[in-house]
């Protein structure tokens, strides 16, 4: 297996680099492409997500991770949370526009022209990655196959209202501590303005109502953080997608941080097993 680990792509908009990794196996096939986007305080290389790539691989898959610009990772240190100037000015936007910069980047890289096949491009998120997968599927034609892990079916409804609202508002910006770092990591009120200022594109339900590509939906029955109604919710959006609830399986999938296993949980490793078979 070939894997390209830490490398950069760079943004067409902002100013942060875009951490990625690629894993494949070089044979001069074309293979399908399959893009993975990281949820809320994650990164690319958070619990099992490393394990998992390389099961997409022995699958003959050619798989991408990375982390968003703004996530707050650098170069240097893509898993903990040095630069939170970052994370408080990050946004959907942005995020979006990095999702788009890594396709483009895999498509015009000549490095993998005789590895990737064109015509055939999955992208996967868990959790917050799983709505802007959803609409950056409904945007980018070139997306032939959309799976979601934990998605979130609304941003709009994870945001404070009322006087808390108002108080972020004053305060310009608000904090959430990260419970493994003990960071508190800011959120600047851009955040809710942007979403705002894009309400119409960021409503995850009209992304999904507008979907003709295959779609999976993967829910765990235990999740307290995306509760089984949003994928239900998700599923009835969009009449042709397919739910699969997993029994007993949190938001983690499983997984923790670090992960120390060789191996993926068992509810990771079934969420693996249904992605692979719906791609291929």
């Amino acid at each position: 297996m070939k894997s390209i680990k830490n490398t950069i792509v760079k943004s067409s908009k902002h100013k942060k680099p875009i951490v990625t990794d690629v894993f494949f196996n070089k044979t001069n096939e074309k293979k399908p492409i399959v893009i993975f986007c990281h949820g809320y305080k994650g990164y690319k290389d958070w619990g099992a997500w490393n394990i998992a790539a390389k099961e997409f691989v022995k699958k003959n898959l050619f798989f991408v991770k990375f982390n968003f610009s703004h996530n707050g990772g650098t170069l240097e240190n893509p898993i903990d949370f040095p630069d939170l100037e970052a994370f408080g000015e990050n946004n959907f936007s942005i995020e979006l526009d990095d999702l788009e910069d890594v396709i483009n980047w895999v498509l015009e890289n000549d490095d993998f022209k005789n590895e990737i096949d064109f015509s055939n491009i999955t992208l996967i998120g868990h959790s917050r990655g799983g709505g802007i997968v959803t609409i950056k599927a409904s945007e980018n034609k070139k997306i032939t196959k959309l799976i979601t892990w934990a998605a979130v079916s609304d941003f709009g409804a994870r945001f404070p209202t009322g006087d808390a609202l108002k108080q972020w508002e004053e305060a310009g910006v608000s904090y959430i501590q990260n419970s493994r770092t003990k960071q508190k990591m800011p959120h600047l009120f851009q955040f809710y303005e942007n979403f705002k200022e894009n309400e119409e594109r960021l409503t995850i339900k009209k992304s999904t109502s507008k979907l003709n590509i295959p779609h999976l939906i993967i829910q765990g029955e235990k999740d307290e953080v995306v509760v089984p109604n949003e994928a239900k919710n998700l599923h009835k959006w969009n009449s042709n997608s397919k739910l699969a609830m997993i029994e007993k399986m949190e938001h983690t999938l499983g997984c923790t941080q670090p992960w120390l296993n060789n191996e993926m949980p068992n509810h990771l490793k079934k969420v693996v097993e249904l992605s692979i078979d719906f791609i291929l």
